[in-house]
C-alpha cells in the first residue's frame, strides 16, 4: 500500500474525474471471442484506407528519417494548408489529433473560475478537457438532436471563455446551417472564443452547410478545427489542425507543445491533400450506399434512427446497448455503445463497404428477431 499523500498531491477535480478506458486491441478481442475476423464499426474510421498516394509515399519512407526530430511546427504542411484554403501559414496550427488542439485552446484561454459551454450529447473531449483542467463544463441539452443556439447563449456569463460547437455533431449527424451559425456568432458578438469543430466537414454535401474557414475574416473570435483522421483515414498517425486569425493562433501556440506531430503524420497529411477530389468522392459514395442500407433496415424494423451527416448512423434498440454490443462482437462486428454519450440503448455504426454493411444488417436483424 502506497504511503503517497495523494489527497494533498492530487487536485480534487482530478481525483473525481472518471478515466477513459479504450477497447482492447483487435487481436486480443479476436482471441477472447474466438473470431477469425473483426469489422470495426465503432470509431468512424474510413474503411477505404488512406488515399493511394499516401500509401505509395509511406512505402518509400527511408529509415533515415526516424532518428531525426520532426518539423517542430509542421511548417510544410501549414504552407500546403494555406495554399489549399487561401490563408496564410500563420493561420494554421497542427496538433497530435484534434484532442491535443482542444487541450491547447483551453489552456491558452481559460484559468481557474472560468467555464466552457457546449452540448451534453456531443464529442466528449470538450467536457473532459474542461473538467480535468478544473473548469466548469456547462452542458446544454440538444434540441431535436441538434445544438440549441438559444439555450447555449443563455448559459454564457462573464466567466465563459470558450463555446464548443461540433458541426456536424458527433454522434447525431445534425448540423447548423450557415444562417443559424452566423446568427449565433453575431449574438456572441466576439465576447467568447467559438470553436467550430468540423471533423466531418468533408462528408457533408448540403448546400446550406457552412465552411467555417470562409467566416474567419467576419468573425475574428472563431477557431475552426479539421482532422485527417476521418475522411483521409490517417487516424493512427494522429494529425489534426486548427485555423483562425493569426492573432488567435499566436495565443494558442504559446500553450501548444512543439514537435508533437510525428514525421510520418506530417508527410501523409501533406500527400493526402495534394489531389483529394477523387478520393473524397469515392468515400462519399461508399457512405451514401451504406447509409441507405441501414436507414432502410431500421425503418423496416420500426426502429428510431438518426442518419444525418458524417460517416455514421445511430439507432435506438429495444435491448441494452452493452448487451447488443457483446452479441454483435461475438459475430465479428464491433459497434459503439452510446450510453456514455448520454444516449442509453442506442448504438452508433460506422458506414463502410457494402459487403460489411450486409453482414451487419443480417446479424442485427437476427439478434433482434430472436431476442
Amino acid at each position: 500500500m502506497s504511503n503517497l499523500p495523494l489527497d494533498r498531491l492530487v487536485p480534487s477535480h482530478i481525483r473525481l474525474f472518471e478515466p477513459y478506458y479504450p477497447s482492447l486491441p483487435d487481436r486480443e478481442l479476436m482471441r477472447l471471442y474466438r473470431l477469425d475476423h473483426l469489422h470495426r464499426l465503432n470509431n468512424n474510421e474510413n474503411a477505404l484506407g488512406p488515399p493511394p498516394a499516401v500509401s505509395e509515399m509511406l512505402e518509400k519512407v527511408e529509415a533515415g528519417v526516424f532518428p531525426v526530430y520532426p518539423g517542430g511546427d509542421s511548417r510544410e504542411l501549414r504552407q500546403a494548408l494555406a495554399d489549399k484554403h487561401g490563408k496564410t501559414p500563420e493561420q494554421f496550427l497542427v496538433g497530435n489529433g484534434s484532442c491535443e488542439l482542444i487541450s491547447s485552446v483551453v489552456k491558452a484561454f481559460c484559468e481557474a473560475g472560468d467555464n466552457i459551454v457546449t452540448a451534453d450529447q456531443t464529442f466528449a473531449v470538450y467536457e473532459w478537457v474542461a473538467e480535468f483542467s478544473g473548469l466548469d463544463a456547462r452542458l446544454i441539452p440538444l434540441k431535436a438532436y441538434a445544438f440549441d443556439p438559444e439555450a447555449m447563449l443563455a448559459a454564457v456569463d462573464g466567466r465563459t471563455k470558450i463555446i464548443f460547437v461540433c458541426n456536424p455533431n458527433n454522434p447525431t449527424g445534425t448540423y447548423w446551417s450557415r444562417d443559424v451559425l452566423c446568427r449565433f456568432l453575431d449574438r456572441v458578438g466576439g465576447q467568447q472564443i467559438v470553436v467550430l469543430d468540423e471533423a466531418y466537414f468533408e462528408y457533408v454535401e448540403r448546400d446550406d452547410y457552412p465552411d467555417g474557414m470562409r467566416l474567419l475574416e467576419r468573425y475574428p473570435n472563431l477557431i475552426v478545427f479539421r482532422t485527417f483522421s476521418k475522411m483521409y483515414a490517417l487516424a493512427a498517425l494522429r494529425v489534426g489542425m486548427l485555423c483562425a486569425s493569426e492573432e488567435l493562433v499566436d495565443i494558442v501556440r504559446r500553450a501548444h507543445v512543439a514537435y508533437s506531430v510525428n514525421t510520418l503524420g506530417q508527410l501523409a497529411a501533406l500527400e493526402a491533400i495534394r489531389d483529394d477530389a477523387d478520393f473524397v468522392a469515392r468515400t462519399r459514395a461508399m457512405v451514401a450506399r451504406a447509409k441507405g442500407m441501414l436507414s432502410e433496415l431500421f425503418a423496416d424494423m420500426g426502429l428510431e434512427s438518426l442518419a444525418g451527416e458524417g460517416n455514421y448512423v445511430m439507432v435506438k434498440t429495444p435491448m441494452s446497448d452493452t448487451l447488443l454490443h457483446r452479441k454483435l462482437l461475438r459475430q465479428g462486428l464491433m459497434v459503439r455503445t452510446m450510453t456514455g454519450f448520454r444516449f442509453p440503448n442506442w448504438i452508433r455504426i460506422s458506414l463502410v463497404q457494402e459487403p460489411v454493411m450486409r453482414e451487419f444488417c443480417t446479424a442485427f436483424r437476427q439478434l433482434l428477431d430472436t431476442r
